[in-house]
């Protein structure tokens, strides 16, 4: 119980003289407390902003929908090596034959169907007109599945419309809101590029993913879409979706040899097409943060180096201007143990004032990419428990020779120090 109270009173006046040396040497304190925080801010904050995008791509991929992948022309996310970006770009295109072909070949989907997309503004419903792009998709009669949605109203599209080229359309909610804000827009007509449609459904609302809305597009026949909004650089995206989860990766290895057959690979090539799925895309988008966690975490590193000599020089100073004060403690009692204790304390409270600032402001700056997507915020405990233990390890690593130089310390010399 004895043993308990020393160390318990150690620490405490570790703390006091921590919080005094702060109090005497403002600036220097000030100075070495922000190389610490501003160590544990930058690899808090990128990590806590990294942990807040997977949280969202983690609760958003489902817009791909469940079981289901993509064959384009180009990767999801683009990150190439020399020269990548110009091979891609040279590749054939996706086109409607190669989709008809996939179609009546594959035998495991459960559904095969097709989707383009492109920007338009020039939509309008009498004198309502978008003041921005929306996003024009062309899609057959797994329009809704395609996009992982469900009709609020209306119907939709079906072979006929597809084989016929009608002019009919479903709306996002968005169009809705600002074309028909006052009125039912089923039956209604709105303008594409001067040509009417007629509207046939509307969509449940999504919500925003990613930051951006889900509900601001407007579907037409993908027929249509070709013979209206097509040009040469057209590529479009053939979407399947497995029975199960059993058979995913079997109609994933048809979907890709089929297609290889329909486009004329030869066997020694690689594929000249991508596969976009959430593994896919999860895979992608953990390789790129991966790079980034590493780049914080060498210049947290750097920095955190920086701030330790800061330490062990305020510690120094600290020692040579209390000689006296230690010979004096030494004097009536205190051992080299009690001396290197209360040195090395102070160091562990200094570095783990600056921690705390760190984290805190990590974590605050971080978040800041949880209100710009409009998700929630995240909390990275292990991070955060990660960068505490970092300023202890700091500061007992750069405040053990100060202490260590405190403690040994003749009592004698000390008391005779001016």
């Amino acid at each position: 119980m004895a043993k308990f109270s020393h160390v318990k009173s150690t620490i405490r006046e570790g703390f006091r003289m921590a919080i005094e040396a702060i109090r005497q040497n403002k600036l220097r304190s000030i100075l070495t407390l922000l190389g610490i925080s501003i160590g544990v801010f930058s690899v808090i904050g990128v990590m806590t902003a990294i942990r807040t995008l997977e949280s969202s791509v983690n609760s958003q991929l489902d817009i791909l929908g469940t079981n289901t992948f993509t064959i384009q022309k180009s990767p999801a996310i683009q990150i190439h090596g020399p020269g990548g970006d110009r091979k891609i770009r040279q590749r054939k295109n996706i086109t409607y034959t190669h989709y008809e072909e996939m179609k009546r070949k594959a035998k495991l989907p459960l559904r095969v169907s097709v989707l383009d997309e492109t920007g338009e503004r020039n939509i309008r419903y009498k004198d309502k007109t978008l003041k921005r792009s929306a996003e024009l998709l062309g899609a057959d009669e797994w329009a809704l599945r395609s996009i992982n949605t469900y009709l609020a109203d209306g119907r939709n599209f079906t072979p006929d419309d597809i084989r016929f080229a009608r002019n009919v359309t479903i709306l996002g909610p968005d169009i809705v809101d600002i074309l028909f804000p006052f009125e039912d827009p089923i039956g209604r007509a709105i303008k594409i590029k001067g040509i009417d449609y007629t509207v046939i459904g509307v969509t449940e609302r999504k919500g925003q993913a990613f930051g951006q809305s889900q509900d601001d597009f407007v579907l037409i026949p993908i027929s249509l879409y070709i013979q209206r909004f097509s040009n040469r650089w057209t590529s479009l995206a053939i979407v399947f979706e497995a029975e199960s989860a059993d058979m995913y990766e079997k109609t994933m290895d048809e979907a890709i040899g089929l297609m290889r057959v329909v486009r004329k690979v030869p066997v020694e090539e690689e594929n000249d097409f991508s596969i976009i799925s959430n593994e896919e895309l999860m895979e992608t988008f953990a390789g790129f943060t991966g790079g980034i966690k590493i780049f914080a975490g060498s210049v947290s590193v750097i920095a955190l180096l920086v701030a330790g000599i800061g330490i062990m020089n305020i510690m120094l100073v600290s020692v040579t201007e209390r000689i006296k004060e230690i010979g004096i403690r030494k004097a009536i009692g205190a051992t080299k143990r009690d001396i290197l204790s209360q040195f090395l304390m102070e160091a562990i409270f200094l570095s783990q004032f600056g921690g705390v600032v760190g984290v805190i402001l990590g974590i605050t700056g971080g978040n800041i990419v949880a209100i710009v997507l409009n998700v929630p915020a995240v909390v990275p405990m292990d991070w955060a428990f990660y960068g505490m233990a970092v300023c202890s390890l700091i500061g007992i690593g750069f405040g053990i020779y100060p202490a260590w130089r405190a403690a040994n310390l003749d009592p004698i010399e000390s008391l005779r120090f001016e």
